[in-house]
């Protein structure tokens, strides 16, 4: 069984060992955080330095490949390529809780993570190092784009597509058809019943624009 390494210690990072120990398709060598001190844990793995450490660390503990475990978007890809920088040759793996239903003809690319409870039904494209949260729902011939991530029960009807970098937030439904633009963030509970553009912030019932947003503009 391969060795991986985890990038990050928050909440999201609990939630991707729980994904990674249930599907059992690789074991966990530790955790990778700039932000606590070696030595400490979480849900029993040891932190075992930062990122700056992977290179040496991969070669010691034989470390096979890596998952970022970073809720912001932005933020996890500014570390996925800080991790791809410093070991070229490290794979990003995906997560897939066993409780997931993936449907036929899906693409799924590196480093993504789909919790349990979530559903994508057939035909549908999701980019590299996207996130899937706990009982969300991304129907037929749907995409997400790199980067992207619906919270726990959002839910798109089929046919939408997501931008790179977009959040859909906790709960919200996007109709049929719908589109929405990189890096914007669709806030929770919303329902989205028209395309929503790139670098803005909408939500309400029905979404409506509320102002635009820079990329990297915090929004959990």
């Amino acid at each position: 069984m391969d060795r991986i390494a985890i990038v990050g210690s928050s909440g999201h990072a609990k939630v991707v060992i729980d994904i990674v120990e249930r599907e059992g398709r690789f074991a966990i060598a530790g955790l990778v955080d700039r932000y606590r001190e070696a030595g400490e844990s979480a849900l029993g793995y040891r932190i075992l330095g930062t990122e700056d450490d992977l290179p040496r660390l991969a070669e010691e503990l034989h470390i096979a490949g890596a998952i970022v475990a970073i809720g912001d978007n932005f933020v996890r890809s500014q570390v996925v390529e800080q991790v791809r920088q410093l070991c070229p040759g490290l794979a990003f793996v995906t997560a897939i809780h066993p409780h997931a239903t993936i449907g036929r003809d899906v693409s799924i690319g590196e480093g993504t993570v789909i919790a349990a409870g979530v559903v994508v039904n057939p035909c549908c494209t999701i980019g590299r190092h996207a996130i899937l949260n706990t009982n969300a729902s991304l129907d037929h011939d749907s995409t997400m784009g790199d980067f992207s991530s619906l919270a726990p029960r959002a839910a798109t009807g089929g046919t939408c597509q997501i931008g790179d970098f977009a959040a859909i937030g906790i709960g919200a439904v996007l109709l049929h058809g719908i589109s929405v633009g990189e890096h914007t963030v669709i806030g929770a509970g919303a329902t989205v019943l028209r395309n929503v553009g790139p670098y803005c912030v909408a939500y309400g019932a029905p979404a409506r624009e509320i102002r635009k947003r820079a990329a990297g503009d915090r929004y959990l």
